[in-house]
């Protein structure tokens, strides 16, 4: 499927739940999920680099992410390319302006699949599905905090990830993961703006008439009005 930022997108979500470094890690990982569970919506610039393991190539990519309770998320790429990711009420779409090329999906099939959104709905359990170790703390910037997560039970997309939490604030700052190719995503935030005012109408994408439409929706659930 060619929809990046959905990988991007879920690889950051699973960030949200994670704890911050300390004798306690349990402990913490309640007051970072305790501060995320209260948030109605918050939004964030960023800044990316993926780097390709086999040719040692590095992709460096900006633009902005906003979330809104329940499951409403616009992870909009402005470098090197334009990409909007819309996840909806009623769908997923991934649009690239270059190539007017727009990717419907299913809002079950993001949500239900065993990505980060899970966490962001609520639907997973960290302590189970993650072993939490701290991380080094030479590694972490002023203020911040720096902890290891490894999944139970590693998927391709994702075998290892390190954030870096903001103590003043409990919110994720940076998050770095690895998948089984060793393949690596290192996303920074920047500007966090906790419970802004978003119009759900951020949250709608309806594909330029000049766009090819790629529907991989369950065929009982596409819409081909």
């Amino acid at each position: 499927m060619k929809y990046r930022a959905v990988a991007l997108l879920v690889l950051f979500v699973l960030a949200l739940v994670a704890p911050a470094l300390a004798a306690d890690p349990a402990e913490l990982s309640g007051r970072i999920q305790k501060r995320y569970a209260a948030l109605g919506a918050f939004s964030a610039e960023f800044t990316q680099a993926i780097r390709n393991a086999a040719s040692g190539d590095v992709e460096q990519r900006s633009g902005s992410f906003v979330f809104k309770k329940p499951t409403l998320v616009r992870w909009e790429t402005v470098k090197p390319e334009k990409e909007l990711l819309i996840v909806g009420k009623d769908a997923v779409w991934d649009y690239f302006e270059e190539d007017k090329e727009a990717y419907r999906y299913s809002v079950e099939e993001i949500i239900n699949s065993k990505t980060m959104l899970r966490f962001l709905t609520g639907k997973a359990n960290l302590t189970e599905d993650f072993l939490v170790v701290a991380g080094k703390a030479e590694e972490a910037g002023p203020g911040q905090a720096v902890l290891q997560l490894a999944p139970r039970e590693p998927e391709p997309g994702l075998v290892m990830a390190k954030v870096w939490i903001d103590l003043a604030t409990d919110m994720i700052a940076r998050i770095y993961i690895q998948d089984f190719y060793a393949n690596t995503n290192d996303l920074t935030l920047s500007g966090i703006v906790a419970n802004p005012k978003l119009a759900d109408s951020l949250f709608v994408f309806t594909p330029p008439k000049d766009a090819r439409v790629h529907d991989n929706t369950p065929a009982k659930g596409r819409d081909l009005k």
